[in-house]
């Protein structure tokens, strides 16, 4: 593999094509079509990694095992419009105005995905890393998140393919490009309570075992108290109540069942397992005391986890800086990401755009910051492989 004279490839002419590909979760829509075919012109050796419907390509230009294997790890598939109506331009038709181009995933993250790609293949056609150079992206993140990263890093493991390091290409400032990286993220988990009493009429309250009443003193309970203070690294974990219902039209009739729903975010003092069994010992001891049955199902969608700040975390800060002139803050915010699975497998942090419209109406990313992403993961690419 060697060095060639090709144009730069301009990221924001591949983002509006990767916008202009209808890939609404779960939906491929050309977008790793397209992008499969710009890194084989490249020297990049591609595999479709489809599973459960699902589909994922890996790219890797280099040595298979290489002792550096840099990663690149994203998504293509995007939330679905909304109201169309509500929408000034057309999602997937990449207008560009006043220096901002409009689409869906225009931040979230065709964008991230067009600058690494952009990115990887101008440095391997400059200056030919002696490693390996991988891009890991997926059409599964905004839905369950079952068949996309996980089962690319299920193929990595049986096709002994490997990243010694990977950066995750979320938007990841909260408002100005370059303040903000991410060095982990909290956990995030979903527990459904059932609770199951006696119906009855509500002049004759004695004679019902009332299911609400057991869920409010359950409920109750579990926000009593904070479940932290936080960590060195983590905000204090939370807990919200995002439902209660018993769908009872009748204001003179206890229910017999009823039903409420809390997501806890969590942080590297709790485990997914541990807040479960305190979730089911609070079910359990109300239970106990009123007499409704009240059942749990738990959903854990990721663990809370930490790349401790170090030579990696610092090389992609001194990148962000050389090209922003800022000093990114090592944060643990926001929700979950593809970096949950990526851990796993090597260390891993997470840099990209400003995410302030992602998975609005209009959303939109500004040309100035798409090139500016794309020359800040060039440059991390020298520094990884100098």
């Amino acid at each position: 593999m060697t060095a060639t004279s090709h144009l730069p490839i301009d990221p924001a002419d591949l983002t509006a094509a990767l916008i202009r590909c209808n890939s609404v979760t779960p939906a491929e829509g050309g977008a790793l079509v397209l992008l499969q075919d710009l890194l084989e012109g490249a020297g990049f050796e591609c595999h479709r990694v489809d599973r459960g419907g699902i589909a994922n390509l890996y790219a890797r230009w280099g040595t298979k095992g290489a002792n550096k294997s840099f990663g690149f790890n994203g998504h293509t598939d995007v939330v679905p419009v909304g109201d169309l109506a509500a929408w000034t331009h057309d999602p997937f038709g990449a207008e560009v105005v006043d220096g901002w181009m409009y689409g869906r995933g225009a931040t979230d993250m065709k964008s991230g995905v067009a600058a690494f790609a952009a990115a990887a293949v101008d440095f391997v056609r400059q200056t030919p890393p002696d490693g390996a150079v991988i891009l890991a992206i997926t059409g599964d993140e905004e839905d369950v998140a079952e068949d996309g990263t996980v089962a690319l890093l299920d193929w990595m493991a049986t096709n002994g393919e490997r990243m010694t390091h990977c950066l995750v290409g979320e938007p990841t400032c909260p408002n100005e490009m370059g303040e903000m990286m991410k060095i982990g993220r909290r956990g995030s988990m979903t527990c459904w309570f059932t609770a199951q009493g006696v119906q009855g009429h509500s002049a004759y309250p004695h004679r019902a075992k009332n299911p609400m009443s057991a869920l409010v003193t359950l409920l109750a309970r579990l926000e009593e108290k904070p479940l932290d203070q936080g960590t060195d690294h983590f905000d204090p974990s939370t807990l919200a109540i995002t439902t209660i219902d018993c769908g009872n039209p009748a204001t003179n009739v206890i229910p017999a069942k009823g039903a409420a729903t809390v997501n806890i975010r969590f942080n590297d003092l709790h485990s997914g397992a541990s807040l479960s069994d305190w979730l089911r010992g609070h079910a359990a001891a109300v239970q106990a005391e009123t007499g409704v049955e009240i059942a749990c199902r738990i959903s854990i969608s990721g663990e809370s986890f930490l790349t401790p700040p170090g030579d990696f975390s610092a090389l992609v800060a001194g990148a962000v800086k050389a090209e922003t002139g800022r000093v990114p803050e090592y944060s643990t915010s926001g929700g979950t990401s593809d970096a949950r699975f990526v851990k796993n497998h090597c260390p891993v942090v997470e840099f990209g755009l400003v995410g302030k419209t992602m998975h609005q109406v209009d959303e939109r990313v500004e040309l100035a910051q798409i090139h500016q992403l794309k020359a800040i993961y060039g440059r991390i690419l020298k520094d990884y492989f100098a």
